[in-house]
């Protein structure tokens, strides 16, 4: 007999689309969140920004954590409140945690969350590993899209 597994509709996922356009991705990877109780609550409910939110990996002792994210207040949890801005570990395996540290050792490289969701109930980060964009970098990026955009634009009006 199979096992039913239970899909709560209307899920969140909190993208981080400034991590995109500031950041060329080289590689991703998804990583579990330890969440307190009020915080995924708060986080069901959309009150989460990761905008300036960064990821900070250390090779000893291996550990991921994840830093300025911001989760809002869960309202009904009265007085027993976490501190919006904290400090949030990540899990994952310790070769997946040294490559990370590694690879953000170089200049120029740092890891993002982009993307916050919920798997099989359980709250999961996609974090990249990111090469800052330069201004010029970003206007080609615009270019390209805004092209595409007319191609497509072109091709429905003679379809």
């Amino acid at each position: 007999m199979a096992s039913r597994k239970k899909h709560i509709a209307n899920e969140p996922e909190i993208v981080n689309r400034k991590a995109r356009h500031d950041y060329t991705i080289e590689e991703t990877l998804e990583v579990g969140i330890r969440l307190a109780g009020t915080e995924v609550k708060a986080v069901r409910a959309g009150r989460i920004s990761l905008n300036e939110a960064y990821v900070r990996a250390e090779s000893t002792p291996p550990s991921l954590t994840l830093h300025a994210a911001h989760i809002g207040e869960y309202a009904p949890a009265g007085a027993n409140q976490h501190p919006a801005v904290r400090q949030r570990e990540l899990l994952a395996h310790k070769r997946e945690i040294a490559d990370l540290a590694r690879l953000s050792a170089v200049k120029g490289v740092t890891i993002v969350p982009l993307k916050l969701y919920f798997k099989n109930g359980y709250a999961k980060l996609l974090i990249g590993v990111g090469r800052g964009k330069g201004r010029s970098d970003k206007r080609e990026d615009l270019k390209k899209r805004e092209a595409q955009r007319d191609i497509d634009r072109a091709m429905s009006h003679r379809a």
